[in-house]
């Protein structure tokens, strides 16, 4: 798959997620105001992170897939990261502000106020939502995985997170309204709990992005494997000084191998190419790869 048929593929998915988003903040925006539901409000502010993050998308991974320039020898990979860490950070404020109105209104009720029973067109918001996310999260996360893109995968789980969390929604719209006026106070506590798991949605998705952009190397299983796929050719031995980072959706790879002091130039070079090219079959045509090569003392 090439580079453009990647980021086409990127844009079908979100853009299709951006107008069942668009379609779901305006119902769900309605259906909280109109009956009355805290718990419909926080999910359509969840719903329109949704929506902001796909707006995200499309900017940054236009910018990723940018070749490599003069200010950019290592090329823009990691501009999708930092789009994944941004989402992250639009996951934890949207929480944030969800908790905070409902410890408000909680802390209101528990000094005498009272609550208005939500009405019937919350709780269908709130069903409707948990349908359309969870099948725009599969549709989402088949194709994410197909095209290796993390900010994609992220956005899934987004869209996963707004389903999920709709349950708690739902609940708490329903026994708001057939449990009666004692009860009403569970329609800002499902909001609460709406709050905690985007703040928990928002931690995963952005933990994975600190060591992106700390420059961590790539897991051991991945380190092993590269390992493995250069000494399986001939004449070379002893890989060491192995170094790796995550650049986007490739990945920069170098190190040190030894091969026999009377190989030829041209056939040492003919053979680091051959390594080089496979390594890109498997991690990334961007990826980059640099050989040192020593010979065997």
């Amino acid at each position: 798959m090439t580079d453009q048929e990647r980021e086409r593929g990127i844009y079908k998915v979100t853009l299709w997620g951006s107008f069942l988003n668009i379609l779901l903040v305006a119902f769900k925006f309605v259906a909280g105001v109109v009956g009355n539901s805290a718990a419909m409000i926080a999910d359509a502010s969840h719903s329109l992170s949704d929506l902001i993050t796909d707006v995200i998308i499309i900017v940054f991974v236009r910018i990723s897939n940018k070749p490599k320039d003069k200010n950019h020898d290592y090329g823009h990979g990691k501009f999708e990261t930092f789009a994944t860490l941004l989402i992250g950070v639009i996951l934890l404020g949207v929480g944030l502000g969800i908790a905070w109105n409902g410890i408000s209104t909680i802390l209101s009720v528990m000094e005498g106020a009272s609550l208005e029973k939500p009405g019937m067109i919350a709780l269908y918001g709130a069903i409707a939502t948990i349908v359309s996310k969870e099948a725009l999260y599969w549709y989402t996360i088949v194709r994410a995985r197909r095209l290796k893109s993390d900010a994609l995968t992220a956005n899934a789980w987004h869209h996963r997170s707004d389903g999920l969390t709709s349950i708690a929604t739902t609940i708490g719209i329903g026994g708001a309204i057939f449990l009666g006026d004692k009860w009403t106070i569970l329609d800002p506590l499902a909001a609460m709990f709406v709050s905690i798991f985007i703040v928990i949605m928002a931690y995963k998705v952005m933990k994975p992005c600190f060591g992106e952009l700390m420059e961590r190397s790539l897991p051991d299983e991945v380190e092993n494997e590269i390992i493995s796929i250069v000494e399986s050719f001939d004449g070379v031995s002893d890989l060491h000084n192995l170094h790796t980072r995550k650049l986007g959706n490739h990945c920069a790879i170098e190190f040190h191998i030894r091969m026999d002091g009377k190989t030829s130039l041209a056939e040492a070079h003919d053979n680091i190419t051959l390594i080089e090219h496979r390594l890109k079959e498997r991690f990334g045509q961007k990826s980059h790869v640099i050989i040192h090569t020593e010979p065997v003392k």
